[in-house]
């Protein structure tokens, strides 16, 4: 079973990430998780903090000779900022005094429930964890997930749909390779250069008023075989276990398969996938993936296309009305240095999530201990579809 830990505090010393389950044999190229992380840190509306960072892993178990050896896989992430906050984050008793005690929580953030929740005097204690900085850990996770589907021809990308009121479009039938080259090209990770300009234009008009801007993502996987997750139970469905996966992630709010919420809107004849067969290919086909290339939770063979909603960050400049925690006076809440928009990253975040929930269903479907040992299962399983 693939399954990961995170751990650390936004100005920590370090991020931590740990994997268990990824089998011996496959290529780990490092470059490419960095240049995840890389991308993570980019995007129009990006605050202060990622002109002090440079997210790069540093592995220290379950990698060998650039292969990985079936113990668990250990990523270490360099906090840059620390050195900054060391008295203020240490762990010695002896350096209490430095804190600033944070006691004015931000409407939309963890701050309240988390101090009630934990009996804290200091929302700090709080707002360090729940922090967007733990993604880092995710992106890597998650690119660490895609060499897992790399040799079997799986590649999954995120890309903005929408920033506030601004809906960029993505055209019909383009291949993941151009898409990602035009939304990589993109400073909002968008294939609409229209909508690239409104929404910059959105980002610098909330920078000045002290507001933040939310938006919506797509993550779309191609090369997926049908069958990965299951009908049988609720939570080996794998548009479930996706959706929770997304839903974890900070300010997310909605997520939706396909054509989404717009299923409650119309009939039955015009929503469900029509069936056909290539003959030339020995393969089921769809006329139409409305569905979002899930059926009864389990992979249909069409890309799977998920979307996911972000709230705007907590964090306003003009900060909204609040209480102080320790007078119980009116107040407003707290200032911490963070971005105008975030959603540009929020899409690698995204990719790397559903990357790691489809590569945890595929080593399920495809399990063992090895690449020799997943491909040859993998192989079997093909020719036993193609013959059906």
């Amino acid at each position: 079973m693939l399954r990961f830990l995170t751990a650390g505090e936004s100005h920590g010393p370090e991020l931590v990430a740990v994997v268990e389950g990824v089998p011996a044999g496959f290529e780990i190229d490092l470059s490419r998780i960095n240049q995840d992380l890389a991308r993570r840190q980019k995007g129009y509306g990006r605050g202060g903090r990622m002109l002090i960072e440079k997210d790069e892993v540093r592995p220290v178990s379950g990698i060998r000779f650039g292969k990985s050896i079936g113990s668990p896989v250990t990523f270490i992430i360099v906090n840059r900022d620390f050195k900054n906050w060391e008295k203020r984050m240490s762990a010695d008793p002896g350096d209490a005094g430095e804190a600033k005690i944070v006691t004015r929580p931000r409407p939309g953030h963890a701050d309240l429930a988390g101090v009630l929740k934990y009996n804290l005097d200091d929302i700090r204690d709080i707002l360090e964890r729940a922090s967007a900085r733990e993604t880092t850990a995710r992106v890597a996770i998650g690119a660490l997930a895609k060499e897992i589907l790399r040799p079997f021809g799986i590649d999954v990308l995120g890309y903005v749909v929408r920033i506030g009121a601004t809906m960029a479009k993505v055209p019909a039938d383009l291949e993941v390779s151009e898409l990602r080259r035009l939304t990589e090209e993109s400073q909002v990770r968008v294939a609409d250069s229209a909508a690239e300009r409104a929404i910059i234009e959105q980002i610098d008009a909330c920078k000045k008023t002290g507001d933040t801007l939310g938006g919506i993502v797509e993550v779309v996987a191609v090369g997926l075989p049908v069958g990965l997750g299951s009908h049988v139970q609720w939570d080996r469905k794998l548009d479930g276990r996706i959706a929770h996966a997304l839903l974890s992630l900070q300010a997310a709010k909605g997520v939706e398969f396909g054509a989404g919420f717009r299923v409650g809107e119309i009939r039955g004849s015009e929503l469900h996938d029509e069936i056909g067969y290539d003959s030339g290919a020995r393969r089921f086909t769809r006329h139409s993936n409305n569905s979002g290339g899930t059926e009864g939770g389990m992979t249909t063979g069409e890309p799977l296309r998920v979307r996911v909603a972000f709230k705007p960050l907590s964090t306003l400049m003009q900060p909204l009305r609040s209480v102080d925690t320790r007078t119980k006076d009116d107040a407003v809440g707290t200032i911490e240095r963070s971005d105008v928009c975030a959603i540009p990253a929020a899409a690698v975040i995204a990719e790397a999530v559903v990357a790691f929930e489809v590569a945890a269903a595929f080593l399920e479907k495809f399990g063992g201990d090895s690449l020799a040992e997943i491909t040859r299962n993998w192989q079997g399983y093909l020719e036993q579809v193609r013959n059906y």
